[in-house]
């Protein structure tokens, strides 16, 4: 947030030369968040009204769409999720990866909504865990944690989400987990079009990539989205779709 010193003569409420002031940049921030929780419920209850066979459908797509991507292919560790209500569906391709031969790393939710994370070893080594009194429920792997630090391993971090938009843009869900494992990973230097960094990829749906979200200070732009229909890249010199 913006912070102005203050004008020892003047009454105006602004600083000369400047249109805005610290209240007027929360009174933005305001809305941009109410914004987002506008746009959070449309993009849910679309997702709601889907069908289990269209969530089934759309999973098989998507896995495919990911799987041939040529960063998953050249890459060792892979930094994944379970997919829980109707969020595109995620377990055919967390064991597509493993059949192959890739480290996945999934994340577990911490007390302060920080991600931690641990080995992905099948179907199995997962347990469904309760959050927030019941606020959120996840399937999150029971192994040996390895720390918030570790998603720094994956050379490409797939990512939750419920909507991107033309600059790459992200909105999830609200909790801000992610935001912080992206700020982790930006902060050490993420992914740009000369290479370094992991591949920052967003799984959702085809209508979910828009041209423009709301957007706060603390949102950090992904390099691609992957949906059942086809992969769309940010900041990038190749086609933006395929």
């Amino acid at each position: 947030m913006r912070h102005f010193p203050e004008s020892g003569g003047s009454t105006g409420g602004t600083p000369p030369g400047d249109t805005e002031s610290p209240v007027t940049d929360r009174a933005e921030e305001g809305a941009t968040a109410e914004r987002k929780r506008e746009v959070r419920r449309d993009l849910q209850a679309v997702r709601a009204a889907m069908t289990a066979e269209e969530a089934l459908e759309a999973a098989e797509s998507l896995t495919a769409r990911v799987l041939s991507l040529p960063e998953i292919a050249e890459a060792r560790t892979v930094a994944a999720y379970v997919a829980v209500g109707r969020e595109p569906g995620t377990r055919p391709l967390l064991e597509e990866l493993r059949r192959r031969g890739v480290r996945l790393l999934l994340p577990v939710l911490l007390p302060d909504d920080d991600l931690d994370w641990a080995a992905y070893e099948g179907p199995e080594s997962l347990r469904e865990t309760e959050h927030g009194m019941g606020r959120v429920r996840l399937f999150e792997p029971a192994g040996e944690r390895l720390g918030p630090e570790a998603v720094r391993e994956a050379e490409v971090v797939l990512l939750p989400g419920l909507a991107v938009d033309a600059r790459g843009v992200r909105l999830g869900r609200g909790g801000g987990s992610y935001d912080r494992a992206l700020a982790r990973l930006i902060a050490t230097g993420a992914r740009s079009t000369t290479g370094g960094g992991p591949l920052l990829a967003v799984l959702l749906y085809g209508h979910e990539v828009v041209d423009e979200l709301p957007r706060e200070t603390h949102d950090r732009p992904v390099h691609l989205a992957v949906t059942p229909e086809g992969t769309h890249r940010f900041g990038d010199p190749r086609p933006t779709t395929d």
